[in-house]
């Protein structure tokens, strides 16, 4: 059924020992959604991002992928997925860029970018070439193929994050802080590939400290604080008419930050 969402997560609480970072957090992004995550540091923004991704083990609560439960083996700190081949499907199609770039130093960006599909998901390599070098023409780094990491700047590696996280033919994209490391000019090119990302109906889950972004990008945007959803709604709503005291004390210290 279209109408299932392709990220579904129920009542998520995550904790690090005594600590709760997240006290019971519902997310949903059906195909073709960006949802925006917000709020200060320590809200548990990332970690909502990397639980969603599996990356990091939740104590309760559900996450389903286009209506399929992650499957749970133990109870509280000790529940892990059940199933390793699921949490690899899963992984694969919700293709996650981090705020460090995490490319390859002794990889070409064509290499870095071609890696996962070839060896992950063995995908033809003369196939998977053509896709990758499509996908650094669509970042705007076509050029920059047979260069390694270190001699691109910021926002271009950022960039070839993206093309890397394309190149899975994900069902959904992650961005936790995708724009954070970068100086301004850098970040506006980042910001360029995400918003034509948005314009052709991808859906996103971005965890972002750019209100301008998230107010561009976004159809829903979520505000949490303190582990818990304080407010949510179209970008228009939250950044115009904020209903929050929480969330109109944080608008006016990012605006004047």
């Amino acid at each position: 059924m279209s109408d299932t969402p392709v990220i579904e997560i129920r009542n998520l609480h995550k904790a690090y020992g005594s600590l709760e970072v997240l006290k019971g957090v519902d997310i949903t992004a059906r195909k073709g959604d960006v949802v925006s995550l917000i709020g200060s540091s320590g809200s548990g923004k990332s970690t909502l991002l990397r639980c969603c991704n599996l990356l990091e083990d939740s104590q309760q609560g559900d996450i389903l992928f286009k209506g399929e439960p992650v499957h749970w083996k133990g109870e509280g700190h000790n529940r892990r997925p059940a199933d390793a081949k699921q949490v690899l499907r899963i992984r694969t199609n919700l293709s996650m860029v981090f705020q460090q770039f995490n490319l390859w130093a002794h990889m070409t960006i064509l290499q870095n970018v071609m890696e996962a599909p070839v060896t992950v998901l063995g995908r033809d390599r003369a196939q998977v070439e053509k896709a990758a070098r499509g996908y650094l023409d669509k970042v705007g780094i076509g050029d920059k193929c047979d260069v390694y990491p270190a001699q691109l700047s910021g926002g271009q590696q950022q960039r070839a994050a993206i093309a890397r996280a394309l190149c899975m033919e994900p069902e959904a994209l992650l961005f936790d802080e995708p724009t954070s490391a970068l100086d301004p000019e850098l970040e506006q090119e980042v910001v360029r590939v995400i918003k034509s990302l948005a314009q052709e109906g991808r859906t996103m889950l971005i965890v972002t400290h750019d209100m301008k972004m998230a107010s561009d990008v976004s159809d829903h945007v979520v505000f949490l604080h303190q582990g818990l959803i304080e407010e949510q709604g179209p970008p228009e709503t939250l950044f115009g008419a904020p209903k929050s005291e929480r969330l109109q004390g944080f608008l006016k210290s990012t605006v004047h930050a």
